[in-house]
């Protein structure tokens, strides 16, 4: 009894000496990404950001750690943002992109580190390298002006650009902007140039973006273990505004021309050789032109032209995969109830069965060349991307990196819970619950509700730097992550039932949620606030117009006149699919759910934050949804990032989003 005293009494005594984890602890954080196992399966390359606050920088490193263990390392030129490490067929060697020197060409480096050398030196700069399986050529991209044939006519047009005296743009066509982009001339390439020098050859010259640039996933293209083929992504719709088409074709490296192999109108991506050639795996989707469909895990034999749809039995979407190295296994990610797990499944077809899961987030997913060893990543809400290995026959997993454990060790973080409540229709809707640092069950907490993007996204078990939910658990808030109708990991039809009702089962759903959050004995429902982004954004914005029970709301990016926003946003085929067609198309549709029919209810004090470089919901949304506020007299505050986009993502615009942010619940659930 003394004794369990005591350790309760040391327990809370380390705890009250940690320090609160707020934003200037969160970007002290090293960030993780693109774990590269080499070849013999002794070293893993990986890329670590690091925030710069004083000079608003991001650089990035290449670093080194064993897999037997060790303490990891940085390799590569100093000063400069090294990334895309990726090894030589041999492991001597490491191919990577660098803008060392002012433009972002293609390094080499031996394994060690030594010996740094460019081997690109385009105007039109380099990207996303790849080593051939031969190890004789590098496979890179960039983006050129299509009608030209060589670097000096790419050097002359930029050029001229630049020197021009009129900065005009002129548009024959749709998806003139993508994300924080206007459109140039240029288009994305795919290049081979050979390892022992050389002039770099373009395998997919024309009109077309290779890979597209409105995918956003892992590698589009791949070389053919034999390295005499290579696999990419293309898309030829006359209208890629309004398609989600997109192809797999392949170029013969001897010079043919590409060709097409896959004929499924709707999106086809991410394409993986077998190590033994035979097969060529990819993610599907079969609705053309939603976006937000179940990504299905499929292959092609590519002797016989045979198409199989592998884990059909599992009705979640595949988010990535990894062959094993005897071709007969396909392991690949679910995204399920919040976590994301390792699966496995024959590739000939049959049972999928769990490899490894946890409540957290698992990804990048590589093995050692005799298969016994898995390596991937790890995350959670309370602990940043880490590099983790596990025997493929089960056993313990093994961190290899502790990049963060200073900076985690001497903050307070808390877990994520969950709790699942009965929403619209009686579905079983799950959300997660952050309780503050030193909680006490006696007291009574504000609530912040944070409601998630997408709207097919969802709240997980997974670290954020742009949402964090520790920051504002930190700043004493109870943090409740709802994860309401089309949401992603509860099942395709949960997913669907957003589609053409916005406002509708998410709103009830939510709401039902903040029901039961206030009748928590710690939860003080007089002192609730919420928040969201994008589509979040767009729900605080319907919630202005149809609830009073929130103290305060927080707008980012958010949707205000659905009616406008389907002729500023750029990639059409997400209102033409979420409501039936354009404006002109289901007019009922948009007067139905559209937020800025309601702003003679707007009652509720609001923070409305956007980028001027916001082309996905365009800033004008955020000044008209302000307008409306300050005309209703309604208690509101303008921030307008004009370097930014959809996301805010410069360090010290950052900080300042999460003070703003702060600040304003504080003023209203504080008094």
């Amino acid at each position: 009894m003394h004794r369990l005293l005591l350790l309760c009494l040391v327990s809370g005594a380390l705890l009250a000496q940690k320090a609160p984890f707020d934003v200037h602890a969160m970007m002290r954080l090293a960030r993780i990404s693109d774990p590269q196992l080499s070849p013999d399966g002794k070293l893993i390359a990986f890329t670590v950001q690091r925030i710069e606050l004083e000079n608003n920088a991001r650089p990035r490193q290449i670093y080194l750690v064993p897999l037997a263990g060790g303490a990891p390392r940085p390799i590569g030129p100093p000063g400069a943002n090294n990334e895309r490490a990726r090894w030589s067929p041999d492991s001597t060697r490491i191919a990577f992109i660098s803008d060392q020197g002012g433009s972002s060409q293609v390094w080499f480096m031996n394994a060690d580190g030594s010996n740094p050398r460019k081997v690109t030196s385009l105007s039109t700069e380099a990207g996303g390298v790849v080593f051939s399986p031969d190890g004789k050529n590098l496979l890179f991209t960039s983006e050129v002006y299509p009608d030209c044939t060589g670097d000096p006519c790419n050097q002359q047009k930029l050029d001229a650009e630049k020197n021009g005296k009129v900065a005009a743009r002129l548009y024959d066509s749709l998806l003139y902007r993508h994300w924080s982009h206007w459109r140039s001339r240029r288009r994305s390439h795919l290049f081979l140039v050979p390892v022992e020098g050389g002039a770099p050859r373009d395998l997919t010259p024309g009109p077309h973006d290779v890979p597209p640039f409105s995918l956003g996933g892992p590698d589009d293209y791949a070389i053919s273990p034999d390295g005499k083929e290579v696999c990419f992504v293309m898309k030829t719709d006359e209208q890629p505004a309004l398609s989600t088409n997109s192809d797999l074709y392949v170029v013969d490296l001897e010079g043919a021309p590409p060709r097409r192999i896959t004929v499924n109108p709707a999106a086809d991506n991410s394409p993986q050789y077998s190590p033994d050639g035979r097969y060529l795996a990819y993610r599907s989707q079969s609705r053309p032109g939603y976006e937000s469909d179940r990504w299905r895990l499929t292959v092609l034999e590519r002797a016989s032209g045979k198409v199989t749809m592998l884990a059909e039995g599992l009705d979640r979407w595949v988010s990535s995969f990894a062959w094993s190295p005897d071709s007969g296994t396909l392991f690949f990610t679910v995204e399920d109830r919040g976590r994301q797990a390792i699966h496995f499944v024959p590739v000939g077809g049959g049972a999928t069965r769990i490899a490894v899961a946890g409540s957290s987030h698992l990804d990048d997913i590589q093995f050692t060349p005799d298969g016994k060893t898995m390596v991937y990543t790890q995350q959670s809400a309370s602990s940043p991307v880490e590099i983790f290995r596990a025997s493929s026959s089960g056993g313990s997993e093994v961190p290899l990196t502790h990049l963060n454990q200073e900076v985690l060790s001497s903050h307070q973080l808390t877990p994520l819970e969950d709790f699942w409540v009965e929403g619209a229709e009686q579905a079983r809707v799950q959300s997660f619950l952050l309780k503050p640092p030193g909680f006490d069950p006696a007291k009574k907490y504000p609530v912040l509700m944070l409601i998630h993007g997408g709207p097919q996204g969802a709240w997980g078990e997974s670290w954020s730097y742009r949402w964090n939910p520790q920051v504002f658990a930190a700043a004493g808030y109870l943090v409740v992550m709802p994860n309401p109708r089309g949401s992603t990991g509860y099942g395709q039809k949960f997913t669907d039932e957003i589609n053409q009702d916005w406002g509708g089962k998410v709103y009830d759903d939510i709401m039902a949620v903040a029901d039961h959050v206030g009748g928590l004995v710690y939860a003080d429902r007089n002192r609730m606030a919420a928040a969201g982004g994008s589509y979040g954004g767009y729900m605080v914005n319907w919630i202005l117009g149809h609830s009073t029970r929130f103290r305060a709301l927080v707008s980012h990016a958010g949707v205000f006149d659905l009616r406008s926003e389907a002729g500023e946003t750029e990639e059409l085929w997400f209102p033409t699919w979420d409501f039936g067609g354009m404006p002109w198309d289901n007019p009922e549709v948009y007067a139905r759910w559209s937020p800025s029919h309601y702003v003679k209810d707007f009652r509720t004090p609001t923070l409305v934050i956007h980028g001027e470089l916001d082309f996905r919901v365009p800033y004008g949304q955020g000044l008209q949804l302000f307008t409306a506020l300050q005309l209703q007299k309604v208690p509101s505050r303008l921030l307008v990032y004009p370097d930014e986009g959809h996301w805010i993502l410069k360090p010290q615009n950052s900080v300042l989003w999460y003070k703003t942010f702060i600040d304003w619940i504080d003023s209203w659930t504080r008094k």
